[in-house]
């Protein structure tokens, strides 16, 4: 299966999405060749809690994903932590449910949780952990105490990040990947949905959380990257600016 870490479900973690507008995104997504993702919305996004519980209601749900216009859909959140990071935890919808409602008082940049104490939160939970962007200038990971980049099931090759600083990334997050451990897997970081298809990874077919871990530690899986990443993501951006510009949410 062709699978992406890292979508976003909402345009703008302050806009809402409806399940008109998703379906629209997994059918773009598809099309891109996609077959699988996971939805890591940001925690504190508007309406992440609800869309999650209207998912439950309208689309079948097997194994660990749901089934929606034809891709499985695994359930995901991008959480800030306190010391700067962002933090991709993947687990059956019950679970990250469960974490969402946890981390509501935490939602405000004043009061994001410590990460030890994130740790110690999903360790109650069998989610896959994926230290988005690490390298990212605004949100890096390498500032961080080796006990805790050594605990992640993967690092994530960012798509705005190769748009961003070019190829080169790959290598740098290889680099800093490997100094912990740590596998690397593609994510797009799609708000926009013509960024699908910009990074993907290449899987055999898996249906629950345990499965992808073990995908991953054994390293049974490649990571593309497109050839018309740039055109991807800028397309994406621009799109995006144009809607959030009209928009009287910012």
């Amino acid at each position: 299966m062709n699978i992406d870490f890292h979508t976003h479900a909402n345009l703008s973690k302050k806009i809402n999405i409806s399940i008109e507008d998703l379906e629209e995104k997994m059918q773009e997504a598809k099309e891109s060749g996609l077959t699988a993702l996971a939805i890591t919305e940001h925690f504190n996004a508007t309406n992440i809690i609800e869309l999650y519980e209207r998912l439950h209601e309208k689309y079948p749900y097997q194994n660990d994903y749901y089934q929606i216009a034809g891709m499985k859909v695994f359930c995901g959140l991008e959480i800030d932590v306190q010391e700067t990071g962002h933090f991709l935890v993947i687990g059956s919808r019950d679970d990250i449910l469960a974490i969402a409602h946890f981390l509501l008082p935490y939602h405000d940049e004043e009061s994001f949780i410590p990460v030890e104490d994130l740790l110690t939160l999903i360790a109650n939970f069998n989610v896959l952990k994926i230290g988005a962007h690490p390298l990212r200038k605004s949100t890096p990971w390498h500032h961080h105490e080796p006990s805790v980049l050594k605990q992640f099931d993967a690092y994530d090759l960012n798509g705005k990040d190769l748009f961003t600083d070019g190829l080169s990334m790959e290598e740098r997050v290889q680099t800093f990947a490997e100094e912990y451990k740590v596998p690397v897997v593609g994510g797009s970081d799609t708000h926009q949905q013509f960024q699908y298809g910009s990074v993907f990874n290449v899987f055999p077919e898996c249906d629950t959380i345990a499965e992808l871990k073990e995908t991953i530690r054994q390293g049974d899986y490649e990571t593309k990257i497109s050839p018309c990443l740039e055109v991807k993501v800028k397309a994406a951006n621009q799109v995006k600016k144009m809607i959030k510009e009209t928009s009287v949410i910012k």
